[in-house]
């Protein structure tokens, strides 16, 4: 795995620390794409911050889909990220880059960050952390930013959800499905998902989903024609792609909007393009990994401002699974890829 450039311990970078730092840390990595097998404890140069950057000594790291997807070769990291896996972070910022906010340092913090999260200490754009308020563990913390940038991003922004209307999730006990429910919850939605069983299905109707339908048994299709009274949801977000798209578009009321995020089961999907015209549909979808840093600073400057305050009040928190310590990512990646976990898996650095 590609080194990662050490911290210079000094003014080279004009950076302020907290205290003196070591110039190596524990972090996991891989020699070759494979099964979560390939993951490893590995020693690397500390991290350096750079221009608007601060070095985040890592409490907690996030595992993620994308993650796995990187594992087997299928998700690079863009250009200038960590090669070290990782999207999410919490910790306490121990430097400083030059131009960062001095504010930060010594505070507890999350942080969406593009790579290196799997590591004992990470870089994060300084625009992109989130402070961690008292009474939210640091666990709980490294397990919000990415599922929380991805959905308010996505159902809010790109599918203009509003209060009073419906949504389709499925995966609804994923880590975004969770998140889904909870901000759905919060800002006026009806949410119905799907599950995989009848114990996901009631776990996620004690979360707050409005309908839960168990799609090994169930015909999605026809349960939300029979839950809406057959007018249909006016949202659904989409992680499965493949030919479930054409399905989803069965379930979408006139004007409803589409928002792909994942294709796990499939990146082609065959359309009646005259259906789309006659409802007057909206496709679309993101990934949030490659968007600019610019981007993802004022999608946390907009989360700050519309959906931290509920996390500071305590309303929203998100759905834990299990904690893994770092040096067992392997057997993280393995629950993930199972499909057993409820909520969010966190590794303890």
């Amino acid at each position: 795995m590609t080194a990662v450039a050490p911290l210079q311990q000094g003014a080279a970078m004009g950076a302020q620390m907290t205290g003196i730092l070591p110039e190596s840390m524990a972090a996991v990595g891989f020699d070759v794409p494979g099964g979560p097998e390939v993951l490893r404890l590995e020693v690397l140069p500390l991290p350096q911050p750079g221009q608007g950057e601060v070095l985040v000594k890592v409490a907690y790291a996030g595992v993620n889909r994308p993650d796995v997807a990187q594992r087997l070769g299928h998700y690079p990291p863009p250009a200038g990220a960590s090669p070290i896996p990782g999207l999410e972070i919490s910790g306490e910022v121990v430097a400083l880059g030059e131009g960062a906010d001095g504010g930060w340092l010594g505070q507890q913090v999350c942080a969406l960050v593009a790579g290196g999260g799997y590591g004992e200490y990470c870089v994060a754009d300084a625009r992109h952390l989130l402070p961690v308020p008292a009474g939210l563990p640091l666990a709980e913390a490294a397990a919000l930013p990415e599922t929380l940038f991805t959905v308010w991003h996505n159902v809010f922004e790109r599918g203009w959800a509003s209060e009073g209307e419906t949504i389709l999730v499925h995966g609804g006990t994923s880590g975004i499905g969770t998140m889904a429910i909870t901000l759905g919850r919060l800002f006026g939605l009806t949410v119905i998902v799907t599950c995989g069983g009848a114990e996901k299905c009631a776990k996620a109707l004690e979360l707050g989903a409005a309908h839960a339908i168990d799609y090994k048994r169930q015909d999605f299709v026809a349960e939300v024609a029979r839950i809406t009274g057959g007018k249909g949801v006016n949202l659904v977000l989409d992680m499965v792609s493949g030919d479930y798209v054409p399905r989803n578009l069965k379930c979408l009321a006139e004007d409803g909007r589409h928002v792909t995020i994942a294709i796990l089961g499939g990146a082609k999907a065959e359309l009646n393009m005259a259906v789309i015209m006659s409802r007057r549909f909206t496709l679309t979808g993101s990934t949030l990994r490659p968007r600019s840093a610019q981007f993802k600073a004022l999608l946390a400057q907009e989360i700050a401002q519309n959906v931290w305050p509920l996390v500071e009040a305590g309303e929203l928190r998100p759905v834990m699974d299990r904690i893994f310590p770092l040096a067992e990512a392997a057997a993280a990646h393995a629950r993930m890829e199972a499909g057993d976990h409820v909520g969010k898996i966190v590794l303890e650095v």
